[in-house]
């Protein structure tokens, strides 16, 4: 696990830049830095290492080819490496230097090509390969883009890093803001691919390569060529398509539910056996709940000793999932490790959060996270994440409870929709919690007001399924944008619900985890593990699991108003069922109530009129009437304000300390 940087010159490469850009992601990479230039191409590859197999200098990036045709600045870690080493091997005797992945995937690129082995590889990377025979950089992204890299032009340079607080470094940086990018961000808490928050500057996408032609450097592209196409020197190519997994899915179910539940074992178990091996200590998250308890029990049945576990408590009512943690942890005989943060240390970590996530990012559960990862770093370098479960098995309430409410909601005439939804839309959240807590405490649901207040507002606007999917996710769907000049009609998801053949469940899965999953989940956990050096894996996103995943029907994911039943009795065969009966709950924080309490002083000055007004990037009048509807109880709009604040945050540490990597290991 690494941080990349390079620079395809437009004139002269800049040897010290690139030293300096590396040098911003060493929290990334704390234990090795490398440097590869070559002057006359004008091409410089850095790159800080964090070792996880191959401790040895052997394992030094970039790294050159046997052959001397390829150069790899690498971040990531390939499970199968082995079983693709001794198949090279089978090929003809060849003299290794060390035992390293990123060995191997290089001489697999040098004798299959890079889309072949790519293809044949199982893992997570982010990469930059330089053809020094022809003068060709490419650059590629794992299957469901569990690595970050950014790319695009400064000045007349073509730039790539892991982060972009590594190409804010280059002398020319002035790129404007994205308002497109940031309207997304206002409205779904996070900037879906291929748009990053700055103009020029991109996101590759997941399971895709892009290739740089020399003729493209000097030439700043407002958008990535589409897939399968090239312009201006620069071509986009995908080399895996989780729209092809699903739609071969659903042509070849497995009709057998027990069928379903061995491949399913299988495949995880794989998936468990390759990402559980380094040459450094590993553990795995536990917060309780169906996905990591999965990845806890096949780990531990990998094993023949007691993994290490992690779980952090919250003295927050209702955002305590310790003691599940706890239990589970007990049935399976872990080595667990248990801490409790309390509201002052979560909320100090806020002047850390716009240097840590690099772009503004609004998902709440960023703060939990960091401080789990934090605190599995004291024991471990590696650890496994339960994320990608939703996504794969059904398990957001979304999917099964959008359809239902568009299907009554049709029922209804479209005047007599908007009568009611407007009508009960402007009851308060805390009307609706007060019915909730009529119901036992195990089978409140949380957020329960926000939710069905939200519920009426998208009935008095929702006019197509389409319309109620979205709503669930978007904060301002429906709504004029609140971001000056941003194009309202540019959705998070590029491929809209439309997947052959599939249900509506169906659909909506797919377009989170092609959006929702790589650009906000994934996004989260890189960032707030690798912020303390920890490499965080997720055996959910093995691309095998994925196609198994795929070809269970929607039948055996979702029952009633239940997601991820095939996973439920997966992990049934290792743990009672009651363990796990409880209401679905999200890892994050109650943002909504800390701004209107103890944080209210600092949202205040970030949602100063008068700043806004001279920044102008938001329409001050819109963010003032709902920040003032959230203070009165009126609308529960902590997640949209928090967008808000995040970007403001954001906004001013690029004005006071654009980079500050200091900070980064301060939080550490």
């Amino acid at each position: 696990m690494c941080g990349i940087a390079g620079i395809l010159a437009g004139r002269r490469v800049d040897r010290t830049l690139a030293q300096r850009m590396i040098r911003a992601l060493e929290h990334r990479g704390p234990d090795d830095e490398g440097l590869w230039v070559d002057e006359e191409a004008k091409i410089a590859l850095g790159q800080r290492r964090l070792a996880i197999v191959d401790l040895s200098p052997q394992g030094h990036q970039p790294m050159v080819s046997h052959d001397g045709r390829w150069v790899l600045d690498y971040n990531g870690e390939i499970y199968n490496h082995a079983a693709l080493r001794a198949e090279l091997d089978e090929m003809g005797p060849r003299e290794w230097r060390g035992h390293s992945d990123t060995e191997t995937l290089l001489e697999a690129i040098a004798t299959w090509g890079l889309t072949r082995a790519l293809q044949r590889s199982v893992g997570m990377f982010a990469l930059a390969l330089w053809d020094r025979k022809l003068r060709k950089l490419h650059l590629a992204r794992d299957r469901f883009g569990e690595k970050p890299l950014y790319y695009g032009w400064v000045g007349t340079d073509f730039v790539f890093a892991s982060e972009l607080k590594a190409i804010r470094l280059h002398p020319h940086f002035g790129n404007a803001i994205n308002r497109t990018a940031l309207g997304l961000l206002a409205s779904r808490s996070y900037i879906p691919a291929p748009l990053s928050i700055f103009e020029a500057l991109f996101k590759l996408e997941p399971g895709c390569i892009l290739t740089i032609e020399p003729s493209a450097v000097g030439n700043p592209q407002a958008r990535p060529p589409a897939v399968g196409a090239s312009a201006g020197g620069i071509a986009l190519d995908r080399y895996w398509s989780y729209r092809d997994v699903v739609e071969a899915g659903l042509a070849d179910p497995i009709v057998d539910e027990q069928e379903a539940l061995e491949r399913l074992d299988a495949a995880m178990a794989a998936s468990i056996a390759g990402q559980s091996m380094a040459d450094v200590p590993v553990g795995a998250f536990l917060s309780g709940g169906f996905d990591s308890s999965t990845v806890v029990a096949f780990y531990q049945r990998h094993s023949s000793t007691p993994i290490r576990t992690f779980s952090i408590g919250f003295e927050e009512q209702g955002y305590d999932e310790a003691p599940y943690a706890r239990a589970v942890a007990e049935h399976f005989g872990t080595a667990h490790n248990e801490r409790y943060v309390t509201v002052r240390e979560a909320q100090a970590l806020l002047p850390a959060l716009p240097s840590m996530y690099d772009e503004p990012f609004a998902d709440s559960s960023q703060i939990p996270t960091h401080l789990v990862s934090k605190f599995a770093r004291e024991q471990v370098t590696v650890a496994l994440s339960g994320d990608g479960g939703d996504e794969l098995f059904g398990g957001y309430n979304r999917y099964f409870g959008a359809a239902r409410l568009w299907r009554n909601l049709r029922r209804l005439p479209g005047p007599v929709r908007r009568m009611v939804g407007n009508g009960f839309a402007d009851l308060p959240p805390s009307a609706w919690n007060r019915l909730a807590s009529l119901l036992p405490s195990h089978r409140q649901p949380p957020h329960f007001g926000y939710k069905v207040q939200k519920a009426f507002r998208i009935m008095g606007d929702a006019s197509a399924l389409d319309d109620v999917f979205h709503a669930f996710l978007d904060e301002w769907h429906l709504l004029p944008s609140p971001v000056l000049g941003a194009d309202g009609s540019a959705r998070a998801c590029p491929f809209d619900l439309n997947v052959a053949r599939g249900s509506d469940a169906v659909r909506m899965m797919y377009c989170d985890a092609v959006s929702y999953l790589p650009d906000d989940i994934l996004c989260k956990v890189d960032r707030a593990s690798m912020a303390v050096s920890l490499e965080a894996r997720v055996p959910f996103l093995d691309h095998r699991v994925a196609e198994v995943a795929a070809r269970i029907p929607e039948s055996m994911k979702i029952r009633g108003n239940k997601g991820k039943m095939i996973l439920r009795k997966l992990l049934y065969r290792h743990a009672p069922a009651e363990m796990f009966e409880r209401p679905k709950a999200g890892f994050g924080f109650p943002v909504g109530q800390w701004i209107k309490g103890d944080l209210r002083p600092w949202a205040e000055d970030l949602l100063d009129e008068r700043r806004l007004r001279e920044d102008g990037y938001f329409d001050v009048a819109l963010i003032r009437k709902r920040w003032a509807e959230h203070l009165s109880g009126t609308r529960d709009a902590g997640f949209s304000i928090w967008a808000i604040l995040m970007f403001q945050a954001w906004l001013r540490h690029g004005e006071t300390s654009a980079l500050a990597p200091e900070r980064l290991r301060a939080a550490g």
